[in-house]
This record gives structure tokens, sequence and C-alpha cells, in this order.
């Protein structure tokens, strides 16, 4: 994995080299690039602050593999863990409903592998997410204000989150009910070569319900126990970058930082009922890069491959997720 991140990294510098000799041969450096002329898939994560217009539907799928190992705990104590992959497919589905008003379902679809231990039983789903986002502003040339929007997601507790007896890997989804508010900004700025960076500034809260609990769940409960989970709030941020290479090539890059708050679990066993069980592993906390590299078909269709790097951090395994995905606007 670390040889694929190498590669990666090598290709953006290359393709960033040889940029300017090919951009020289076409045109002058001094002359700005036009907004129509740059083709865009987007980054990996930060979702876009403009809507679809009336009519028009975009399709993105993603397969990837997070690859996970270790962190530390509350105390500050590297913890080991099973090497594990989880293969996994996210699709955007948007609709512009109305010019400024967009409505999307995001499917989630995974397997989980371990090292040591069970497998998932098969493919199966997560958790699905219901989404309506509304645009405030347009960003104009020559103007200052980025493109806004605001937006309202919804997560489904459709994915298998508990009563999952010797295959603990089979848990893909919360059991919540998860709302998370979302507030998305984005602006062009013309490099001193002519090219255009696009940028986005994505900031999200979430806040999910009680979750009731029965045996072996993703929430590190044993067979027996009765109970529930309070699943802490958690803020989002997502500063990314895109810069217009050429035509159809692009680089990417999200730094992203994600706290969530302590998740209190309580319950007894029902072999000792009157035994209360706590469990509080307290807040967690990851900051992550997800450099990519994108192609654009046409204004149309792209493809983006990158990963996304978690360093181990409180309460958060470290993991390495590869990532490609499509992008088709009709």
């Amino acid at each position: 994995m670390l040889r694929l991140i190498r590669e990666i990294f090598m290709l953006l510098t290359m393709t960033a080299c040889l940029a300017p000799a090919q951009q020289a041969a076409v045109s002058s450096p001094t002359v700005h690039q036009a907004l129509n002329d740059a083709w865009w898939t987007g980054p990996l994560l930060a979702p876009s602050a403009n809507t679809l217009p009336h009519g028009h539907v975009l399709v993105e799928p993603y397969l990837y593999d997070v690859i996970s190992q270790g962190f530390y705990d509350s105390t500050g104590k590297r913890q080991g863990a099973p090497h594990v992959n989880g293969f996994g497919s996210l699709t955007y589905i948007n609709y512009g409903l109305v010019n400024r008003f967009t409505v999307g379902l995001i499917p989630v679809f995974g397997y989980n592998h371990a090292s040591n231990g069970t497998d998932s039983t098969h493919v199966d789903v997560g958790d699905l997410t219901v989404q309506a986002q509304y645009r405030l502003r347009l960003f104009r040339e020559g103007g200052w204000i980025p493109t806004t929007s605001i937006a309202v997601q919804q997560s489904l507790p459709t994915g298998k989150f508990d009563n999952l007896g010797v295959r603990p890997n089979d848990g893909l989804g919360s059991g919540a009910y998860s709302t998370t508010l979302c507030f998305y900004t984005q602006s062009f700025f013309w490099m001193p070569n002519g090219r255009i960076l696009r940028a986005r500034l994505n900031v999200t809260q979430s806040f999910s319900r009680q979750v009731s609990i029965k045996d072996v769940s993703v929430y590190g409960t044993s067979q027996g126990f009765r109970g529930h989970a309070n699943p802490g709030a958690a803020v989002f941020v997502d500063l990314a970058g895109e810069y217009s290479v050429t035509h159809h090539w692009v680089l990417a890059l999200d730094a992203t930082y994600r706290h969530q708050y302590n998740t209190a679990v309580t319950g007894v066993d029902i072999s000792s009922p009157n035994e209360p069980i706590l469990l509080h592993p307290g807040p967690s906390q990851a900051f992550a890069l997800s450099p990519a590299i994108e192609y654009n078909v046409n204004s149309k269709v792209g493809v983006i491959l990158g990963t996304r790097v978690f360093p181990a951090g409180k309460n958060t395994p470290n993991s390495i997720t590869p990532v490609i995905a499509i992008n088709i606007v009709h």
C-alpha cells in the first residue's frame, strides 16, 4: 500500500511538472483560463456547494477498501487490532428537483475481511442516507462571494449492527437515526499561470438518536447484552482544492478533521441483570489527507483515483483507503 501511495504522489508530481510546458505550447500563460474550459470530477470527499439544474441527474459510484489496524485509546495508549479490509461501495444519486434545490440518496454496501477472525457472511447493505440541498448564492467571476448552500442529510439504520453472533464483521450499520446539518462553500481562484484552482470548505454537524442493542454489536457489546447506545455528536470539516492542470487532468486534495463526542453504552448482561454495564470509550478525533488525480473525459463524465490516509489518533485506528469513482452528470 505504501508503494501505491508513492506511485500516486510520483504521478501527481510528474503531471504538475509537465503541465506548464503543455500549457505554454497552446496558449499564453498570462491568459486566464475560462470557467467553462475547466472540467471537474470533484475531490474525493467534499461535496459540491452547487446544485443541479432542474431535471438533471448526477450519479457517482465509489469503490474503496478501508485498510485499518491499531488506535490510541482515551488514556493515550496504543492498542493493537486485527488487520481489517473494509471493502465497500457508496453511490451519490442526486436529482435537480427545481433550480437551486437538489435531492438525493446515498446507498452503501460493504464486506469486511479480517486477518484474525471471521469475515462478513456476504456483501450486505449499510445505512442509507437521504439528503436535500438548497443553494443560497452562486459564484460570479470577478466577485468574491463563493457559491454557498445548506443541506440536510438523514441516515436511516438499514445496515446490520447488533445480533451479530459469532460474526461481528457483519456489522455494517450504526443502528441510529442520524441527522447531519451541512454548510458548503465553493470558490474559484486564478493562479499566476492563468490556471484555475477550485476550492471548497465544508462544515457539517451530526446528531444521532439513542440505539437499542441486543447481544454482539458494533458498539463492542457481547452475547447476552441488553441495553442502549447514545452515539456522540460529530463535527466534520473539509478543506479541499482542485487544480486544473489541463483540459482533462486535475489534481485534487482534501484535508479533513473529525471530532466525535463520547458514545455511551449502558445496559446489563442477562446472566447478571443486577450488575450494570457502562462503556465510555471517550471522544475520538482524526485528521486525514486525501490526494487524488482526476481525468475528465468531457464536462459530464470524469474519473478520480486517490487514497485517504488516516494516521492513528485518539480512539481512531490508522487506515489507508484506496478509492476510485466515476462521476456522471446528465
